[in-house]
């Protein structure tokens, strides 16, 4: 079963996915430099992760490790959000991506490209 984490729980979470292992004073830093929050906000944050084990917690220092890679965590929030507002149906969400903005020709290459590569896989 997949761990969800809410949106503040990302924002920590996205820190460690980019930067790698970082204390908990640096994430703190971090986040008050790119959204404002303060370090009680931070710490509170990179203790609910701790506890629905998204993060592990080391010493020296309070650093952060994540547990759980990005991709798990967009497949489960991909996965939820095809069965809450397209029926299940991952071919109407993409209709509706497609049919929000203007692609340019290079993004429509690279769908058709992953389309082409899932094609493959499954013959």
């Amino acid at each position: 079963m997949a761990i969800k984490l809410f949106d503040s729980e990302l924002k920590v979470m996205d820190v460690l996915w980019k930067e790698g292992d970082r204390t908990a004073k640096q994430i703190s830093d971090l986040l008050k430099a790119e959204i404002g929050w303060n370090m009680n906000t931070t710490y509170t944050v990179i203790k609910k992760c701790i506890a629905k084990g998204a993060i592990e917690r080391r010493e020296p220092n309070f650093l952060c490790h994540a547990l759980i890679p990005k991709e798990a965590v967009q497949e489960a929030e991909t996965d939820e959000l095809i069965g809450k507002l397209f029926d299940g149906s991952a071919d109407k969400l993409f209709a509706a991506l497609l049919g929000r903005k203007k692609l340019s020709a290079q993004q429509i290459a690279r769908l058709k490209q992953i389309v082409g590569e899932l094609d493959e896989v499954e013959q």
